[in-house]
């Protein structure tokens, strides 16, 4: 018998972007509305930012929990390894998926991003058409084949 708990997702992906780069984030959102216009995207600049707005605090009190987070490394002010830690460290949020989303390949950010339980380390590709596949790949997998926990709450 299934877990209530879990869902398989046929509906759209809430997906919160952590990225500090306006052109990334711009040809994310680009790039998610061409293979899965159906996800709805938010996106964050910062790691501070990010972890008020998992937490719900001010001003983002009423935003909805994301189902998905897709998590650069490189930020301002906190790096990508210290949001991972924090969310994973959070009873509220470490269910959330993390995937990491970022262009670094070097074996360090890899390990450490895995040791802080990561769900998912992506370089981003340089060529469009790939950078594309990626995300398809990213959002089907977490909209069409993973069980997650309910985050609509």
């Amino acid at each position: 018998m299934s877990d209530p708990r879990l869902q398989e997702h046929i509906g759209p992906l809430q997906i919160l972007l952590i990225e500090d780069d306006p052109g990334d984030a711009r040809l994310t959102r680009v790039a998610l509305h061409d293979v899965a216009p159906q996800h709805e995207l938010t996106v964050v600049a910062d790691g501070h930012t990010a972890l008020r707005y998992l937490r719900r605090q001010p001003p983002y009190r009423q935003v909805r929990k994301p189902d998905l987070i897709l998590l650069d490394l490189n930020l301002p002010g906190m790096h990508g390894h210290e949001v991972l830690r924090e969310i994973k460290a959070d009873p509220a949020l470490r269910s959330i998926p993390v995937n990491i989303l970022t262009t670094s390949a070097r074996e360090h950010d890899v390990l450490t991003s895995y040791e802080r339980y990561a769900n998912a380390y992506v370089t981003k590709p340089m060529d469009l058409d790939d950078y594309l596949e990626v995300l398809r790949q990213v959002t089907r997998f977490w909209s069409q084949t993973a069980e997650t926990p309910e985050m609509s709450a």
